[in-house]
């Protein structure tokens, strides 16, 4: 794939976003970019290493801010990891503060590409992000639930023994502990999920949001899932094929929801968020996902106050 990807940030998730577009050869040319330059330098030999018996020719470097001007897409994973007991609203000021920090780093027109943010809270921050650096709302978004989307396929397949490649799901609202399931449009081999054996919606729900928790607290960060599904996220956009992903974009009446970043279903393609989906919700879904609604307007605004008092 004769493409550019910029990653900023060489801790965990970056640098496990970019071995994973590299394996996946994603992109010809992948960049890690990190306030650290050794660290980033060292990141990208390693993944570099890692490649010699895989057949890519993917090109994994370190750079610096320059190189999101001509990235086709730029990753945003920089930020604190959280520490176990935190949830990502936890680490709300330090990431608003780091986010504001690297949109003056950028500068006008550092990013003429596409912008995916990692960055926890990912709604939060992802949106903060489009409004410093002046994007439009389908070219900057964040990853959002597509990693409890693919949690909860995982956890889908052991309760019922379905395959994965055969579960139609998604996770909407917050990456976070407030996130909902619209059980009613999700499907395992084309049938409605309440009609499988072994389905059990409330533990799905508690294990969507309860697994990243659970990695953290037993290894201390997470990272190979997000690696993972980033990828697939960029390689998706590059190969130009329209697929369907639950993404943190900004809405503006979709859902009946404005103002904030949520994680809802997108076609995606080679311009990035191509149009969002609607799910036939029902009203106790649409009260769920109002609810999760809620807890991103509160933090929003408290995320704007703290941008206030950088000024």
């Amino acid at each position: 794939m004769n493409a550019k990807i910029a990653v900023l940030g060489a801790g965990h998730v970056g640098s496990h976003v970019a071995r994973a577009l590299a394996a996946q050869q994603a992109a010809n040319e992948i960049v890690l970019i990190d306030l650290l330059p050794e660290k980033a330098r060292a990141q990208a030999m390693d993944i570099m290493d890692a490649l010699s018996f895989v057949d890519t020719d993917a090109n994994v470097r370190a750079g610096t801010h320059a190189d999101c001007r001509d990235a086709d897409i730029t990753v945003v994973a920089i930020g604190k990891a959280r520490e176990p007991g935190q949830t990502r609203l936890d680490l709300l000021k330090d990431s608003v503060l780091m986010a504001a920090a690297l949109a003056k780093q950028l500068g006008p027109k550092g990013v003429n590409g596409l912008l995916i943010s990692i960055t926890n809270p990912c709604d939060i921050i992802a949106d903060m992000l489009r409004q410093l650096l002046g994007l439009e709302r389908f070219c900057a978004f964040g990853t959002g639930t597509l990693l409890d989307t693919a949690r909860l396929k995982g956890i889908l397949s052991r309760q019922t023994g379905a395959p994965r490649r055969e579960i139609r799901a998604y996770v909407l609202g917050e990456h976070g502990d407030s996130s909902m399931i619209p059980c009613s449009c999700l499907t395992i081999g084309g049938r409605p999920i309440q009609d499988v054996p072994g389905f059990d919606a409330e533990e799905a729900l508690i294990r969507t949001r309860m697994t990243g928790m659970d990695i953290i607290n037993g290894k201390g960060s997470t990272e190979f899932g997000i690696g993972q599904v980033t990828a697939l996220l960029c390689q998706t956009i590059l190969n130009g094929r329209e697929c369907e992903l639950p993404l943190s974009v900004h809405l503006e009446g979709e859902y009946g929801l404005s103002g904030i970043n949520c994680g809802v279903p997108c076609i995606i393609g080679r311009r990035g968020i191509e149009r969002i989906v609607q799910l036939p919700l029902t009203q106790q879904e649409q009260a769920a996902l109002y609810a999760s609604a809620a807890v991103l307007q509160k933090h929003s605004g408290m995320a704007r106050e703290l941008l206030k008092g950088q000024r």
